[in-house]
């Protein structure tokens, strides 16, 4: 059972200093679930961003809910504990972001024309940047680029959006489809 107080307070370290939204969590939650805990492998959390990404929610809730489903699962313990687990990840992750909205939504109005709050705003902004580019560095890995086909794919997934400003949800289910011929 010390394994789901492990998750609470991961997620809710997480939960508390994931600024930057959910991609710039993933290297947070990287960091805990991958190389500090190693409640699963590289290659597993590669494959849980994917899947977090393709799913419809927020991709640092999504990640959050199937790194704690697989860490209880590699704990040993039944599906219905890793459910647990996932439901423990998912909340502990949420209840942060919840009091600081409300307490900042309760101060907001308050605050909103003072210069120490608007400068302080504007620090933060890079930050959630930096996260997110470090999200990203992360995932490109060994993992991700197994051979010349997987550096073409993402190199035609990247000039699609950027060039050609294709949506998402096309190229996700375009490079799953010429995954599934391919490999």
């Amino acid at each position: 059972m010390m394994i789901f107080l492990q998750l609470i307070w991961v997620f809710l370290k997480i939960g508390t200093f994931g600024f930057g939204g959910g991609y710039a969590m993933l290297s947070l939650i990287q960091e805990e679930v991958v190389e500090r805990h190693a409640w699963m492998s590289k290659q597993e959390f590669t494959d849980l961003v994917a899947i977090s990404q393709m799913t419809p929610g927020p991709i640092g809730i999504n990640t959050a809910t199937y790194a704690g489903y697989t860490a209880i699962q590699h704990a040993g313990y039944a599906s219905s504990m890793s459910m647990l687990g996932a439901a423990v990840a998912t909340i502990a992750l949420c209840i942060p972001s919840f009091v600081m909205i409300l307490v900042i939504s309760y101060f907001f109005l308050k605050f909103r024309s003072n210069v120490y709050f608007t400068s302080a705003m504007r620090g933060i902004r890079p930050l959630g940047v930096s996260l997110i580019a470090l999200a990203a560095l992360s995932l490109a890995n060994v993992e991700n680029f197994v051979d010349p086909i997987s550096t073409l794919l993402f190199l035609a997934a990247l000039v699609a959006v950027i060039k050609f400003k294709l949506h998402p949800v096309l190229i996700l289910a375009g490079t799953a489809l010429i995954g599934l011929a391919i490999y």
